[in-house]
């Protein structure tokens, strides 16, 4: 068995972190998403993994490799544009030839992990096998209508009108045939070739499709609000770890990880926190969910429920809460006077000012 993980795509609505980095190396609790699905991979007993990649492909072999950290064997596929799911699936062929699969999107994030699933799979072994979650708006996800039965019998790819609130989640269990759907179907009206649509062409060719309900956690890492909120489900595992140094003005409450080289000086950290190698905290708070990348600087501030990445500094900004800060970031207050507001923006961005 093998695995296709699917790290391409533009990342617009994590815009403008998206505009220099790959959506799926944003980190959670200090470690990238896509690491995350690796692992469960790993876990699951899957080693020879293929990696579709598109314009962040030079930064996706840099930070994963050959997979030899993760006991993978990585092979990347070129995605020219991001032209659907099932797209992906058709430029995977010759790498999967005729071996069953599980694809697994690199920005979603699964507590616990898909062992049982794929055992579950390689056990029965259907045509295909599909995870669904219940969501309160599913339009904008591929949503399943099931049965009486628990029978799958359609799909459709954010529908305006969902026939249900089982929205599929973003990891799939295939057979060869599989290959011969993703050839049957043309693209949808947004130009991509829809997995959803395949699957469809499974159901009504009368293949054997079945589905598996999550009742645990699982997020799709698309935006801000749902980075932060599985940031704060995995820090909620953190045990604590001192490696670092924490001087006696100093004081670090509950599940507090302070990496090695990283300096609490004259502050007031409240966990669960993950504080990254060689940042520096200083006369300052850091409240429970909050992730500091490595070699950051934290001065003279208050930072809560908030993602911070590598080499950014925060000085004397009062508080912040429920924020995505990006690499190389500098946040110092604006001058008193005269009473205005001094902003350099990204593409898509949006900024909230108290006036």
């Amino acid at each position: 068995m093998k695995a296709l993980v699917l790290s391409g795509g533009a990342g617009t609505r994590l815009r403008p972190i998206t505009h220099t980095s790959a959506k799926q190396l944003v980190p959670v609790a200090n470690k990238a998403v896509l690491f995350y699905g690796l692992e469960s991979i790993a876990a699951a007993g899957v080693t020879d993994v293929g990696v579709i990649v598109g314009d962040t492909a030079d930064e996706i072999r840099e930070a994963v490799g050959d997979g030899a950290s993760f006991g993978l064997d990585i092979t990347y596929i070129p995605q020219e544009k991001p032209l659907g799911l099932a797209h992906a699936v058709l430029i995977a062929r010759d790498y999967l030839g005729d071996e069953d699969f599980v694809m697994y999107l690199g920005d979603n994030f699964i507590v616990g992990g898909i062992t049982h699933l794929v055992d579950t799979f390689r056990r029965t072994r259907p045509d295909a096998q599909i995870l669904l979650t219940r969501v309160p708006d599913p339009r904008a996800f591929g949503v399943a209508e099931l049965n009486g039965s628990g029978q799958v019998v359609g799909l459709e790819e954010k529908p305006e009108h969902p026939k249900s609130d089982l929205a599929l989640v973003g990891v799939y269990l295939f057979t060869p045939v599989i290959h011969e759907a993703v050839r049957a179907i043309s693209p949808s009206r947004r130009g991509e070739l829809e997995i959803t649509h395949a699957i469809q062409h499974l159901i009504d060719t009368g293949a054997d499709v079945r589905s598996t309900l999550i009742k645990g956690y699982w997020k799709d890492t698309g935006n801000v609000v749902d980075m932060l909120e599985v940031n704060r489900t995995v820090l909620e595992g953190l045990e604590r770890r001192i490696d670092g140094q924490v001087d006696g003005g100093s004081e670090t409450i509950g599940r507090v990880v302070v990496e090695e080289g990283a300096r609490v000086v004259n502050s007031r950290v409240v966990g669960p926190v993950v504080i990254g190698a060689g940042t520096e905290v200083r006369d300052s708070y850091v409240g429970p969910f909050t992730s500091i990348a490595e070699n950051c600087r934290i001065t003279d501030s208050e930072l809560e429920f908030s993602i911070v990445l590598r080499d950014s500094s925060i000085h004397g900004v009062g508080r912040i809460e429920n924020s995505l800060i990006g690499r190389h970031v500098e946040v110092t207050p604006a001058p008193v006077v005269p009473s205005a507001h001094r902003l350099v923006l990204g593409d898509h961005s949006k900024v909230q000012i108290h006036t």
